[in-house]
């Protein structure tokens, strides 16, 4: 009798693990995640306090501590210091995409979302673009107590609109940075002391508050260094009235060679994350 053989199993078929996305479906990812992340902030109002509560403490708070010593009044201090808040805001937001993106991962999430077959970027630019939203909901109400407390617009909406976006962009810039940051630390608690010794000495030691002519003249170099002075610079001039063509160029060019550095290896290390 012959021997009935079975046939032979079919050859395995390569799967790529990280295939390449295409631009449209890259882009429904990550309106997916944008939604899931909103639908996140829905289910915890909490999340959203700082972006409320904070353009308002901290206008208050310097407007009626520091005007009448550093401009003579309240009033000129507010057209001095609200466009430089605007750079502050955008900063402290994106502090919270390094600490969101540590949380995910203790909890699983991010391992999940790597499973998928989804562009590993699509994740980290869901979490921008729902930051941005956030930090535009600070500028406006930021902007809203400035327009309460006196601010005088002398450019036009076109000057108040530019300054808001220039914010906007630099601020997602320095989100790379701090999703790098969640990355690299171990713990949320770790992220924002980490984080806390980056930004205090860019906000403070910059023209945001004071005019640089007024410090010390090792503190005035670096303040005139630093991308917050540009921005806050370009921010008060587009809104004020003045020179704008070097500040926005300088901010701009901060923006790309920050996002070019840290963007690739914040994907990269979000790919290999153990």
């Amino acid at each position: 009798m012959t021997a009935i053989t079975a046939p032979a199993a079919p050859a395995a078929v390569a799967v790529d693990a990280d295939p390449r996305i295409g631009l449209r479906a890259n882009l429904r990812h990550i309106g997916a995640l944008v939604r899931r992340n909103v639908l996140q902030i829905r289910q915890d109002p909490e999340s959203m306090f700082d972006a409320l509560l904070m353009p308002i403490v901290f206008t208050l708070l310097f407007v009626y501590v520091f005007g009448g010593a550093l401009e003579g009044s309240q009033e000129k201090y507010v057209n001095y210091m609200v466009p430089g808040l605007m750079a502050m805001m955008g900063m402290n937001i994106a502090m919270a995409v390094g600490t969101g993106v540590n949380s995910d991962f203790k909890t699983g999430v991010m391992d999940r979302f790597r499973t998928m077959p989804i562009a590993r970027s699509s994740v980290l630019i869901a979490k921008i673009v729902v930051e941005i939203g956030r930090a535009l909901v600070a500028t406006v109400i930021l902007l809203a107590m400035g327009f309460i407390l006196g601010l005088h617009v002398d450019n036009g909406v076109f000057g108040l609109v530019s300054a808001v976006v220039l914010s906007l962009t630099f601020g997602a810039s320095l989100m790379w940075v701090f999703i790098l940051l969640g990355l690299v630390a171990r713990t949320p608690q770790s992220v924002q002391g980490l984080s806390m010794i980056v930004v205090l000495p860019l906000q403070f030691g910059s023209s945001i508050f004071a005019k640089p002519t007024t410090m010390p003249g090792w503190l005035e170099a670096f303040t005139r260094y630093n991308p917050l002075s540009n921005l806050a610079d370009a921010s008060r001039n587009l809104i004020n009235g003045g020179a704008v063509a070097h500040s926005v160029m300088m901010t701009l060019m901060w923006a790309v060679g920050i996002t070019v550095i840290s963007a690739p290896l914040a994907v990269a290390r979000f790919r290999n994350k153990t």
